[in-house]
C-alpha cells in the first residue's frame, strides 16, 4: 500500500488548464509502481485517464484526453503530475490518481481500477461551459 495525496482540482473554463498533483511519502520507492489517473463522475464508473510506466518511459492515455492531458513522474520526489490543457466541460469530474506494484506494462491491465492497489482521495475539477 501506498498513501497518495492529490492536490491541483479547482474551477476553470471551457479551455483552460489545471495541473494536478500526487505526491507520496519519502522513501516510498515510487518507482516499483505504475501510476495511473482515473476520474469518476457521481453514479458512474471510475474511468481511465492516463498512466505512466514505472521509470517514466512510457506513457498512455483515455482517447478523449489524448493531446491535451499529459502526465509524467519524478520519481526521486515521488510525485506524479497531470498537467490538463484544453479543458471541456466533459472533463468534470473527482479525479484519483493510483499506484500499482509491478512491472506488468499492458494496457488491458493498467487502465482497469481493480489492477490498482492504492488510491488517493480524490481532488474536485470543475469546468464550465
Amino acid at each position: 500500500q501506498v498513501q497518495l495525496v492529490e492536490s491541483g482540482g479547482g474551477l476553470v473554463q471551457a479551455g483552460g488548464s489545471l495541473r494536478l498533483s500526487c505526491t507520496a511519502p519519502r522513501d516510498t520507492f515510487f518507482g516499483n509502481y505504475i501510476l495511473g489517473w482515473f476520474r469518476q463522475v457521481p453514479g458512474t464508473d471510475r474511468e481511465f485517464v492516463a498512466a505512466i510506466r514505472w521509470d517514466g518511459r512510457m506513457t498512455n492515455y483515455a482517447d478523449s484526453v489524448k493531446d491535451r492531458f499529459t502526465t509524467a513522474r519524478e520519481n526521486a520526489k515521488d510525485t506524479v503530475t497531470l498537467q490538463m490543457n484544453s479543458l471541456k466541460p466533459e472533463d468534470t469530474g473527482i479525479y484519483y490518481c493510483a499506484a500499482m506494484s509491478g512491472f506488468t506494462w499492458v494496457r488491458t491491465i493498467y487502465t482497469l481500477p481493480q489492477s490498482y492497489g492504492s488510491w488517493g482521495q480524490g481532488t474536485q475539477v470543475t469546468v464550465s461551459s
